[in-house]
C-alpha cells in the first residue's frame, strides 16, 4: 500500500462520502452564500445548481431566516420534547405540519434530519405490527437504486449497492429486501415470495434523486399503495427531497394523489438552514399509542435535539417565505422550463444518452466514454455546480428563487462543457 504523506497530513476533517485519496487537495472551502450562489474561500462565485444537497429551496443566506434563529435563541435556543415536556415551537410547527399533510389527521414526529427520519419510519412500521399481535412483518422492501439516507435502517434498505458494502452482512438491520426500480410484476413476486404476512413496509422514494433522478413510471406509485392496502402492508413516502415544493406541490403526495401510512420529511421544511427532519404518522398507526389506558404502549422514538426550538423557528420561517413568495408555485414553472432546455440538449449533444425531469430536478445521463464527474469539475472550473450521480448522471435542482435567465445560462454550461469534450 503507498502511502502519500501529503494526503495523511491533511486536514483533520473527514469528508463525507469521498474516496479521500481524490478530493484532498482540491477541495473546495465553501465560505459565504447569496441568494442561488456560493462563495468559495479562494474567491470563486459558483451558481448551487444542486442547491446544496437538494435542500437549499430558499437560497443562501435568507435573512427572514436567520433573524428567525437569532430571534428564537435569544429567547430559548431549544428544550426538549420528552416525556412530559415540549417546547412551544416544536408544538407549533407540529400543527403547522400537519395542517398542511397529504395525509389526514397526522400526528408529526421531529428529529434532526432525514436519516433519522428513516430509522424512525421503519421502526416504527415494525412497532405497528407488533402491536397488533402480528409479529411476523417485520421485512422492509424497498426498490433498486433507492437512497434513503445512511443511518442503520438507510443503509440496509439502500437500492445503491456501493451504500450497503463492506460491512461484513447483507444488511446492517435484518429482514430487508429490494426490488427492480419500475417493475410491478416483480413487486407481485417478492411480496409472494416474503409472504404479505411477513412484510412491514414497502419504503419508496416518489422520485428517486442521488440513484438518478428517476421519475416514476405512470401509475406505478399508485399500484404499489394499491399493493400495500391489498396485502396489509404499510405505505411509507421518503419525501426528503421532495416534500416542500420541489415537485411543484407542497407534497409529491399531492401531485400523484397518493394517501400513504407514513410520511418521512427534511431537507425542505428548514431551506437547509437548520438540521430537522421528521415522520407524518396516519391515525391508523398513531391511535392505538393515543388510547387512555395504562396498558398503552409507548412508542420508544426520541432524540436530544428532536423538536429543536431553534430548528423549528427556522422551519416556520421557511414555510413562510414560500408561501408569502410562491415558490412552490414558482418551482413548478421552473420545471417546465428545465424541461424544454434539456429536452433541446438531448437533441443537440451526441454525448447525452437520456434526460429527465420530474419536479424541479433533472438528470442529464451521459454516454459511457464521457465521465459525469469529469463534466461536473469542468462546470466547477466556469462557475456551475452540478453533481454526478448514478449511472453516469448529472444532477440539477437549483434553488426555486433561481431566474428563468440563470437556469438557461446553466443548462448552456453544461452544453458548452460537452462540446469541449465531444471534441477531443
Amino acid at each position: 500500500m503507498s502511502v502519500n504523506s501529503d494526503i495523511l497530513d491533511g486536514p483533520a476533517l473527514w469528508s463525507a462520502q469521498a474516496h479521500l485519496p481524490s478530493v484532498l487537495g482540491r477541495q473546495l472551502v465553501i465560505e459565504r452564500g447569496e441568494g442561488s450562489y456560493v462563495y468559495t474561500a479562494d474567491g470563486r462565485r459558483l451558481f448551487d445548481g444542486t442547491a446544496g444537497l437538494w435542500h437549499a429551496n430558499v437560497g443562501h443566506s435568507h435573512p427572514d431566516l436567520a433573524a428567525a434563529a437569532h430571534t428564537q435563541m435569544l429567547k430559548l435556543e431549544t428544550y426538549h420534547i420528552f416525556g412530559r415536556f415540549v417546547n412551544d415551537q416544536a408544538v407549533a410547527l407540529a400543527n403547522r405540519l400537519a395542517t398542511m399533510s397529504p395525509i389526514d389527521n397526522p400526528k408529526v414526529i421531529l428529529n434532526s434530519g432525514g436519516s433519522d427520519a428513516i430509522d424512525v419510519a421503519c421502526k416504527l412500521a415494525r412497532r405497528h405490527w407488533q402491536r397488533e399481535g402480528r409479529t411476523s412483518k417485520t421485512t422492509i422492501i424497498s426498490r433498486e437504486f433507492a437512497y434513503h439516507g445512511l443511518h442503520a435502517y438507510g443503509t440496509s434498505i439502500a437500492g445503491l449497492e456501493f451504500n450497503r458494502d463492506g460491512y461484513g452482512t447483507d444488511s446492517l438491520v435484518p429482514e430487508t429486501r429490494r426490488v427492480p426500480v419500475h417493475d410491478v410484476d416483480a413487486l407481485k413476486g417478492v411480496i409472494a415470495d416474503v409472504g404479505a404476512e411477513n412484510i412491514a413496509a414497502i419504503v419508496t422514494e416518489p422520485i428517486q434523486g442521488t440513484g438518478g433522478v428517476n421519475p416514476p413510471q405512470a401509475g406505478y406509485l399508485e399500484t404499489l399503495q394499491q399493493l400495500c392496502r391489498e396485502n396489509d402492508i404499510l405505505f411509507v413516502l421518503d419525501e426528503v427531497i421532495t416534500g416542500f415544493g420541489r415537485t411543484g406541490s407542497m407534497f409529491a403526495a399531492d401531485r400523484f394523489g397518493l394517501s400513504p401510512d407514513l410520511i418521512t420529511f427534511a431537507k425542505g421544511v428548514t431551506s437547509g438552514y437548520a438540521p430537522l427532519g421528521g415522520v407524518l404518522v396516519a391515525p391508523s398507526v398513531w391511535e392505538p399509542f393515543y388510547v387512555d389506558d395504562t396498558a398503552t404502549p409507548i412508542f420508544r422514538h426520541g432524540a436530544t435535539y428532536a423538536g429543536h426550538a431553534t430548528a423549528c423557528a427556522v422551519a416556520m420561517a421557511n414555510l413562510d417565505v414560500l408561501e408569502r413568495d410562491g415558490l412552490v408555485e414558482r418551482a413548478g414553472e421552473l420545471e417546465e422550463l428545465l424541461r424544454v432546455q434539456l429536452n433541446q440538449l438531448n437533441a443537440d449533444r451526441p454525448s447525452v444518452a437520456d434526460v429527465r425531469v420530474a419536479g424541479f430536478l433533472g438528470g442529464v445521463t451521459l454516454r459511457g466514454d464521457l465521465s459525469a464527474e469529469v463534466v461536473a469539475d469542468k462546470l466547477i472550473d466556469i462557475g456551475f455546480i452540478s453533481r454526478p450521480l448514478r449511472g453516469n448522471t448529472l444532477q440539477l435542482s437549483p434553488p426555486f428563487i433561481t431566474t428563468d435567465e440563470e437556469l438557461t445560462q446553466y443548462v448552456g454550461a453544461i452544453s458548452h462543457v460537452l462540446i469541449e469534450e465531444e471534441s477531443k
